[in-house]
């Protein structure tokens, strides 16, 4: 035997859907409001900050960091920095964002033969790219 519902059953549901539709821009509308305030590809972090930054880097260099500052995440949340020799990715780096205004860093070793165009993407959790970072490699 089916059961009808009532008028008061079938308002309540839709209270509950539209109650839950609403919830669903805000958790979107938090992941987009991250943003990269400033980012740099540098040889050592120090006290929270970007050390001997620069886009171009010897062969010999060793270890580089991918620094980044975020502003915006009005909740916990999430970033990745890919790194990429040429168009390969060669690193994924998950990295948590606690603040507001959060700082950050990956690093990566780099060989001494991997000579050439590097870029380090920063993105989001969604895999929305908030930052790219190029530099070079050189002997």
């Amino acid at each position: 035997m089916k059961k009808k519902l009532s008028v008061k059953h079938v308002g309540m549901f839709t209270i509950i859907l539209a109650a839950f539709a609403m919830t669903l821009p805000v958790a979107a509308q938090a992941a987009d409001q991250l943003q990269v305030e400033s980012a740099a590809i540098c040889e050592n972090v120090v006290d929270r900050e970007a050390v001997e930054a620069g886009t171009r880097f010897q062969a010999t260099v060793g270890r580089l960091y991918c620094f980044t500052k975020i502003v915006g995440a009005e909740n916990p949340a999430e970033i990745n920095h890919v790194w990429y020799f040429g168009n390969n990715e060669r690193a994924r780096v998950s990295l948590s964002v606690k603040a507001n205004n959060w700082r950050t860093y990956s690093s990566k070793l780099i060989q001494a033969h991997e000579v050439g165009d590097w870029r380090v993407e920063v993105l989001d959790s969604a895999g929305n790219i908030l930052e790219t970072v190029s530099f070079e490699v050189v002997n």
